[in-house]
């Protein structure tokens, strides 16, 4: 039987030539070692199967063994076939033995599985990644009424199969598929559905056999479509000179990137064609001819070097690194060096060191690929945060979700604790019962200055005053409460908002009382009308309320604009529950207003400095207002500067020194009076303190 000769394979058959005697010629790579090679024409399924046998026979017989570990068949390793049916349907006879296959045009993505393909290597891409790219192609044009058009292989049913899976989650409609056979006859009812069909994009994914038939067929009809080319006739030479090409419409082809030139590739075609033209016409036959050919091919020895050198390059370079890979196996088995290799060590087929462009990535590392190939590549650590699974894609990191967490270099992440002040731990303990410790502090001293409420001390104090000022501190303290516990709602709004609004009242009442016990002693004779206005409307309740009105206000402002609210952050492993600060300018004015207020009042305090010692409230309100600096200057600065859940334990123990500063600053001396000095509780006592002062002013 006689098949036609094909200028592309002959190509291809050139290339595997010029790999082996470049090798053969090479000091660094197999010195001292020469490689020999037999080529077959596949031809057809039916006749791989004679040159297959005739590979794996051992003293002229293919011997049966339950062991491949001293297997010496007649060749050490295999390159090709071509096709993807040729090469499934050969394999099972290599991979019994172990014997290494290097597919350099086989691209189905069966041949990927390791269990029943485990000593076959390719040096092209699986057909997955060029259906991928198809789609991706057909999704950036917004092309989704399409046909596919396949050839009667494995080639062409593996692709179908990939493409049906992957268009089903996409926008695009398969109009129409049909297989190609042999009888190119059916092919003109193929295009005349596809124009009934209406469809302007045909994906033609085919070897050439079937693809190039195909397309004469179209260009005979002139039916102008975007017709898209697999890998395998993209770039056929024939196609592209046959007449009438331009009048199909558009091809748009997907090809084996970094296709390169072979250096020295198109002299050594010139070189061993010009020899053996010369030796067929001098009748002398070339030694090993009928030795390594299974038909005679006079067009081998007839054949034009630049025809054959412009041919279809895709799988040029694919076929040239698979000679390449089984070379490098050999040098490592042999245990090469410069000065040659171990001429004692003998090579077995299963011994196909697994040769890579890039090793694996250890753990945790992401697949950077260098230049057009996917098997060379950098590996580089997936991040805090970020993870990576091999099984979906080696090649990106992926983030953890926001409830999650990672270390560099992981595989998995992990669920975040969540994070807050919990009233349990220690110092969550210790806010609460430092809170309740001064809400308790405060209701004592009111019920004692209740029970004392006529005597010259609790007046001076402020009176009735002092209740609402208690009362300030005792829901200042409550405030406090819910700094503890996970944040909802609720507890932010009664965090700050609600201390700066009862903390104004009691600074407020501060100032007054200064106010009133300078205006006593030395405004009152001076000013005695606006003294008498002021106490006969109320002045110090009218002051205090206002001063309370307006931080209302601005609360009520905060809350309304952007008030205080439940928020989480990331912090390592942990989501820290907190409340946000809400409106910063609005906050900043409510802190910018309360310090105004120390600001007046300390300035009456310190008008009083010379007054009579159970009047003399300077000293006391000084305390109370440097704690007051202190502690909310810590927390300004601990807020700008630190973060977690230990940054609401700073707001609350801000709070807890601001009212324990007036609790021991001003109220404490007080109730120190009244327990234990009662003798100095009297109006004898305070009068005398009067006129002591009267007479040493006057003088």
């Amino acid at each position: 039987m006689r098949f036609d000769f094909l200028t592309a394979i002959f190509q291809q058959v050139q290339v595997m030539r010029f790999a082996v005697e470049e090798i053969n010629n090479s000091s660094t790579l197999l010195p001292g070692v020469r490689l020999g090679y037999e080529i077959f024409d596949e031809c057809s399924e039916n006749h791989n199967f004679k040159s297959v046998l005739d590979f794996l026979v051992e003293n002229r017989s293919v011997p049966v063994r339950n062991s491949s570990l001293y297997y010496e068949p007649k060749i050490i390793a295999v390159t090709g076939p071509f096709g993807t049916t040729d090469t499934i349907s050969v394999a099972p006879l290599f991979m019994s033995n172990l014997i290494p296959m290097v597919a350099h045009g086989a691209t189905s993505a069966q041949l990927s599985n390791k269990k029943r393909f485990p000593s076959l290597f390719r040096t092209v891409p699986s057909d997955k990644f060029q259906v991928q790219a198809l789609v991706r192609l057909l999704l950036e044009f917004g092309w989704n009424w399409v046909a596919f058009i396949g050839g009667d292989d494995d080639y062409s049913r593996d692709a179908l199969q990939g493409f049906t899976e992957q268009i089903r989650s996409v926008d695009i409609c398969l109009a129409y598929q049909d297989t190609v056979t042999n009888d190119v006859s059916k092919i003109p009812a193929m295009l005349d559905i596809l124009t009934a069909l209406n469809i302007s994009v045909v994906l033609v994914f085919a070897n050439e056999e079937f693809a190039v038939p195909f397309i004469e067929q179209a260009i005979k009809r002139k039916q102008p479509k975007m017709w898209i080319a697999s890998e395998a006739w993209s770039l056929n030479q024939r196609l592209m000179k046959t007449n009438g090409i331009e009048t199909i419409g558009t091809v748009l082809g997907i090809t084996i990137g970094g296709i390169k030139t072979l250096q020295g590739f198109k002299e050594f075609v010139v070189r061993s064609l010009t020899h053996e033209k010369g030796a067929a016409q001098s009748n002398v036959s070339l030694a090993g001819v009928d030795d390594t050919c299974n038909q005679e091919c006079t067009e081998c020895l007839t054949a034009d070097p630049d025809i054959i050198f412009n041919e279809d390059p895709t799988y040029n370079f694919a076929i040239y690194s698979a000679v390449y890979a089984v070379a490098h196996a050999l040098h490592k088995v042999l245990q090469c060096e410069s000065q040659g290799c171990n001429s004692s060590k003998r090579a077995y087929p299963y011994m196909v060191p697994e040769l890579k462009c890039s090793p694996e990535c250890t753990k945790g590392y992401k697949k950077v690929q260098r230049e057009y190939h996917t098997c060379c590549f950098d590996c580089q650590i997936c991040t805090e945060g970020t993870y990576i699974n091999y099984t979906a894609d080696p090649t990106e990191c992926r983030d953890c979700r926001r409830d999650e967490w990672s270390a560099n270099g992981s595989v998995r992440c992990t669920k975040r604790s969540v994070e807050h002040l919990i009233p349990t731990e220690p110092v969550g303990v210790g806010i609460l019962l430092s809170a309740a410790s001064t809400l308790l502090s405060s209701l004592a001293i009111a019920g004692l200055f209740a029970c004392r409420f006529h005597t010259p001390v609790v007046r001076s104090a402020g009176g009735s005053m002092c209740f609402l000022m208690l009362g300030c501190l005792c829901l200042c303290s409550v405030s406090v409460f819910f700094y503890v516990g996970h944040p909802g709602p609720v507890h932010c709004f009664l965090r700050n908002p609600a201390f700066a609004v009862f903390y104004t009242g009691c600074m407020s009442c501060l100032a007054i009382r200064s106010f009133q016990i300078v205006c006593i002693f030395k405004m009152a004779s001076r000013l005695p009308r606006a003294y008498d206005y002021w106490v006969k409307h109320n002045g110090q309740w009218a002051a205090v309320g206002v001063a309370m009105a307006v931080q209302l206000l601005l609360c009520g402002l905060w809350i309304g604009v952007d008030g205080p609210q439940p928020i989480s952050h990331t912090m390592g492993r942990a989501i820290v529950f907190d409340c946000s600060l809400g409106n910063s300018y609005i906050f900043y004015t409510i802190m910018v207003f309360l310090g105004l207020l120390s600001v007046t009042c300390f300035s009456f305090a310190y008008m009083g400095t010379d007054l009579p010692k159970n009047y003399n409230e300077g000293k006391s309100i000084t305390f109370s207002l440097v704690i007051f600096y202190i502690s909310w200057a810590m927390y300004l600065t601990a807020y700008l500067t630190l973060t977690g859940k230990y940054l609401p334990a700073v707001n609350a123990f801000s709070v807890l020194s601001t009212l324990l500063g007036i609790l021991v600053g001003y109220f404490f001396p007080k109730c120190y009076i009244i327990i234990f000095k009662p003798q100095h509780n009297t109006a004898a006592f305070f009068q005398t303190a009067i006129q002591s002062y009267t007479i040493n002013s006057n003088t």
